[in-house]
């Protein structure tokens, strides 16, 4: 199966709305312009939070940009979306609001850390249940599992305030199933990442717009241009993926 994953998109309801001098749409647009060979081979599209800057008229613009694509749209929620407009706005075909999907073998759970009032998440009782219960179940499927806030830590002082509170739970029912897990997805942090941890490959996406300096104790913006990642899920749990920088 092949996916790609868009994240942390931070859409304006009206059209040339800046985030940090950065032109969400316009960004946008470049990356799915240079994305467009890709996107056509794959068999869906990831969302991974924050599809707009806490402006719920982003959605209708969101929805106008991805049902063009004509491929399924995978989405989760991130600190900055407002999930019941989120919901609202993406309901019906191409496009879901998490929940999860069985295909090719592989389980893709889609998870919700959206945390009110706060740029960090969390996951609240029914969805580690929901987790738990998705990882049960899935004993002939490997599964990705995707979240918008960061499980681990990603060495940035500032950046690892604000990433998923209760990680120890959620990670814990990861080492559950250690015949199943075998990736696990996030946003958020606006740069890349892919590491390993107990076998599971772990792995950050950069935004289509600005990105955070990596390593850096203080908020910083990088010079790094706008990205997306191409991921292809294999026989026997086996993962391939690259990050594409837009210059």
């Amino acid at each position: 199966m092949r996916l790609v994953q868009f994240t942390d998109t931070h859409l304006f309801g009206g059209r040339g709305g800046a985030l940090r001098g950065v032109d969400t749409l316009a960004t946008l647009q470049q990356v799915l312009t240079h994305a467009a060979p890709v996107v056509q081979a794959a068999d869906a599209i990831l969302v991974t939070g924050d599809l707009v800057q806490d402006d719920p008229g982003g959605y209708p613009l969101f929805r106008e940009i991805f049902a063009r694509l004509d491929k399924p749209v995978w989405c989760l929620p991130g600190n900055h979306d407002i999930p019941d407009a989120m919901q609202r706005a993406l309901s019906g075909r191409p496009f879901q609001y998490c929940g999860q999907v069985d295909r090719n073998g592989w389980r893709i759970v889609l998870l919700d850390s959206f945390l009110e009032g706060s740029a960090g998440g969390r996951l609240p009782p029914h969805e580690l249940q929901r987790l738990e219960n998705a990882l049960a179940s899935a004993a002939d499927h490997d599964a990705l599992v995707c979240v918008h806030h960061q499980p681990v830590p990603m060495q940035s002082r500032w950046l690892d305030a604000l990433g998923l509170e209760n990680a120890a739970e959620f990670l814990a029912i990861i080492d559950r199933y250690p015949k199943s897990v075998r990736g696990v997805l996030w946003g958020h942090v606006h740069q890349s990442y892919d590491g390993e941890r107990n076998g599971v490959r772990l792995m950050a996406t950069p935004s289509t717009c600005a990105q955070f300096r990596p390593r850096s104790d203080d908020f910083a913006i990088d010079e790094r241009p706008p990205a997306y990642r191409s991921i292809q899920l294999l026989p026997q749990g086996r993962i391939e993926t690259e990050i594409t920088w837009v210059f």
